[in-house]
């Protein structure tokens, strides 16, 4: 199951079409995207049993031509962790020592973004990092790792984008800030059930910037794997419904080359995991004479 943010509202996208969930289901669910989320396993079933109409006009064909109308498939989570040095060669790439357990910081909600938004540069030093995101769905504390995928809604396609020279002013430097500027978090193109996928633990990422492929990796070589992210991160926080986790990202940044490469306005950056879709996000000028 495909569930999107389609206008604002919640729908499941088929082949044959979408279906509206408040409107189809006479109000049993939310519009809300975010809301819907804690109820993937009962939406599942009421498809199964109900058989709802859809709307032929828009189709999963159409929305990956044009996903003009989606936005991010969740819009206000509680709370976003993201994962840093998740990946060997990434790690490798930077220079910095592989983690003895997760290392976590967070985006910021106000940085979220849908698929095919613009994204403004606010300095010359922005870099890409496609990444899988996970959906929680149903929340709760210490939450063993063979219990985990229990609470997963689905996947999406995630990209970290991250200022360099905020990131790495500080002494020792802190990460959140340099990375939840506007647009910094872009994500869908919608949410991906687990059972759609052949093995959600064995999934290629892959980057391309104007065309030159940058990244590419398989998130069977993550170092803490889905489960063991769900069951560490849930020993100290709460996990809530529609929580996102941004898994990491394998190697191929744009600072880590030599000469370093970044993001600049006009370039287009799309950002793919085979069975969850793409990101087509342009880059553009924040306007305030910051970025060239």
């Amino acid at each position: 199951m495909k569930i999107a943010n389609l206008d604002g509202r919640a729908v499941v996208i088929t082949p044959d079409g979408v279906i509206d969930v408040a409107a189809a289901s006479g109000g049993r669910f939310p519009a809300s995207p975010d809301a819907c989320v804690a109820h993937v396993a009962q939406i599942r079933d009421w498809l199964a049993t109900d058989q709802p109409a859809k709307d032929p006009t828009v189709t999963l064909a159409t929305l990956e031509a044009d996903a003009a109308r989606l936005g991010p498939p969740v819009t206000a989570p509680s709370q976003i962790f993201a994962i840093g040095l998740n990946y060997r060669d990434h790690s490798t790439e930077t220079g910095l020592a592989l983690p003895d357990e997760p290392l976590v910081f967070t985006k910021f909600p106000s940085s979220l973004a849908g698929p095919t938004a613009d994204i403004p540069l606010p300095t010359p030093t922005c870099d890409w990092e496609v990444e899988l995101v996970v959906v929680i769905a149903e929340g709760g504390r210490d939450i063993p790792a063979d219990k985990a995928l229990d609470h997963v809604a689905g996947f999406c396609v995630g990209q970290d984008i991250s200022e360099r020279t905020g990131q790495m002013a500080g002494r020792p430097p802190q990460f959140s800030l340099a990375k939840s500027h506007p647009a910094f978090a872009p994500i869908g193109p919608w949410i991906t059930t687990p059972d759609e996928l052949d093995d959600p633990a064995d999934l290629t990422l892959t980057c391309t910037l104007d065309g030159d492929i940058v990244q590419q990796g398989r998130t069977r070589d993550l170092i803490f794997d889905v489960p063991t992210l769900i069951s560490h991160l849930s020993r100290v926080c709460e996990l809530r419904p529609a929580d996102l986790i941004f898994t990491g990202t394998p190697s191929g940044v744009g600072y880590a080359r030599t000469p370093a490469r970044y993001l600049t306005p006009g370039s287009t950056l799309r950002s793919a995991i085979t069975g969850l879709g793409e990101l087509r996000n342009r880059c553009t000028s924040t306007g305030r004479g910051s970025a060239p």
